[in-house]
């Protein structure tokens, strides 16, 4: 999937070609570009940069100085790339943009986690990304130190209030779901979207899922409804969470906490890739 997204970038971004390159550089034209931090935060995407360069130009060398997950500060120099410079051009705006959104995500990610350092609660991304870049998206809130979600449709169930009241209620939706589930070769796990303690309690004696996502509920009512779920089905938090409230939802004793401004509204982090030749 990473070679796919990368290939496709790059014929998005060169089309029939690089004429700026072409038009004032020889193939025989050789020269180096350091990728340089300008802005404090967490490196991400330092290996995809690499198959970046890899896949365009299998001639060109990389020299990594900063893994990915590294707290970089202004002025770090990540990396360096050498050979054809025809080659570093076509590709510097790709490595960029990439490095510069999954440095962002990553960022985004690490600070949160540690504003809820010690609670017990884990981070947690959702399938708010951009179409065609999840994968790099989700790599980097793993980077960052947050955990994935499911990625799509097809490796977790969801039962959301749209499911829940199209079949009639939480018992008829989770039981219509688990023999879905019992039919299948490779079974996966069932979490149940709850808006109020009455469904909670009916979610909890149905039975067969793993996971309880409490949307849209305050601290202070998480502290009333977490200790009604049994140690066997997880809990997840979810709905208005921002940075200011995290670590309140947080020491609520849940065991998610799932964000989309993870990926859906992060600054990117500023970076350059400077040549000289």
């Amino acid at each position: 999937m990473i070679d796919d997204i990368i290939l496709n970038a790059l014929k998005e971004d060169i089309g029939a070609g690089d004429h700026s390159s072409q038009s004032c550089l020889q193939d025989s034209d050789k020269g180096n570009a350091k990728l340089i931090v300008k802005e404090n935060g967490v490196v991400a995407g330092v290996e995809i940069a690499k198959r970046v360069f890899e896949l365009y130009d299998s001639n060109l060398v990389i020299e990594v100085f900063i893994d990915d997950g590294a707290k970089v500060e202004v002025g770090d120099v990540v990396l360096e790339v050498s050979g054809k410079a025809k080659s570093i051009l076509s590709t510097e705006r790709l490595v960029l943009n990439i490095m510069q959104r999954m440095s962002g995500i990553a960022t985004k990610t690490s600070n949160i986690v540690h504003q809820i350092k010690g609670t017990g609660a884990r981070l947690l991304d959702t399938r708010k990304t951009t179409p065609g870049i999840r994968q790099l998206e989700k790599m980097a809130v793993v980077i960052g130190g947050g955990m994935n979600h499911r990625f799509g449709l097809y490796d977790m169930i969801m039962l959301k209030d749209n499911h829940i009241d199209f079949v009639g209620g939480i018992r008829n939706a989770i039981e219509k779901t688990r023999s879905y589930v019992q039919a299948m070769e490779t079974p996966i796990d069932i979490e149940v979207e709850i808006r109020t303690k009455e469904e909670l309690i009916e979610a909890v004696s149905t039975g067969g899922i793993q996971r309880i996502l409490l949307d849209n509920f305050t601290p202070e009512a998480l502290k009333e409804l977490v200790p009604l779920i049994p140690d066997s089905i997880e809990s997840e938090a979810s709905g208005g969470i921002t940075e200011s409230t995290i670590r309140a939802f947080a020491e609520t004793g849940v065991d998610f906490i799932s964000m989309g401004a993870l990926t859906h509204s992060v600054k990117s982090l500023d970076l350059s890739l400077k040549a000289y030749f």
